[in-house]
């Protein structure tokens, strides 16, 4: 299990280019492979779209079974809404798939790397919450961004919005409204690290203003967050 971070190659660790580099398969998303392409001459590639992740999985967990080296493949970190779980689900699950040795290598977070373009905006407690509820429904997500308003955690969204889904980034705006100033400090990161970076420094109020979609990272302050510049900072408490 590879995270390889948000896209560009420079980010992606000495021990997930490693992995790569030793692996004879590599399984992923089409637009993940596509960003390690240059990694993966005379390799064995599987991808599939959206929403096909269990496929994936149980792909890679056979063509481990017949001893191939694998490598699959999650932008940011594979325990961070990758594909770890999904494949040590299946792998402790199946009595043969128990035998498949596992390693998961870190990647550097959406939540990271979003933050690193912005500043420094996480210098406190904070959450990370998704907007998709494909897998979890509304009522959990509502629950959770209630609980993160109301405990002041500086917030990241992760998949904010689509082309068919806007509600619900229009519901965390409105939730968050309830409990935080609307001229709360927020940072908006497209396409975080890649060559079409977009970057949007804005308030609670505004967000929704701006472009907004499944390459988006929002990233909304607690009340202590300000804006200098073109960064975010939040206070960790230091007394300077």
């Amino acid at each position: 299990m590879v995270g390889i971070g948000p896209g560009d190659l420079s980010l992606l660790t000495m021990q997930a280019r490693e992995a790569i580099h030793k692996a004879e398969v590599v399984v992923g998303y089409t637009k993940y492979i596509e960003i390690v392409q240059s990694l993966l001459k005379d390799k064995e590639t599987i991808s599939t779209g959206m929403t096909r992740e269990i496929d994936r999985a149980n792909k890679a967990v056979e063509l481990a079974l017949e001893g191939k080296k694998v490598a699959v493949i999650s932008s940011g970190d594979p325990g961070v809404y990758g594909m770890a779980g999904l494949v040590l689900e299946i792998t402790s699950s199946r009595p043969l798939s128990a035998e498949v040795p596992v390693e998961i290598i870190p990647g550097i977070t959406a939540a990271n790397a979003a933050a690193a373009v912005l500043g420094a905006p996480l210098m406190h407690d904070f959450a990370v919450i998704s907007l998709s509820d494909l897998l979890t429904p509304w009522e959990v997500i509502e629950k959770r961004l209630k609980a993160a308003g109301m405990g002041d955690f500086i917030l990241v969204l992760y998949n904010p919005a689509s082309k068919k889904r806007r509600k619900q980034i229009e519901k965390a705006r409105d939730i968050l409204l309830k409990y935080r100033n609307k001229e709360t400090p927020v940072g908006i990161v497209r396409n975080c690290f890649r060559d079409d970076q977009e970057i949007y420094l804005t308030d609670l109020e505004n967000m929704l203003n701006h472009n907004i979609d499944m390459f988006t990272i929002p990233v909304i302050g607690n009340s202590q967050t300000y804006r200098q510049g073109k960064y975010l900072i939040t206070p960790r408490g230091y007394r300077i």
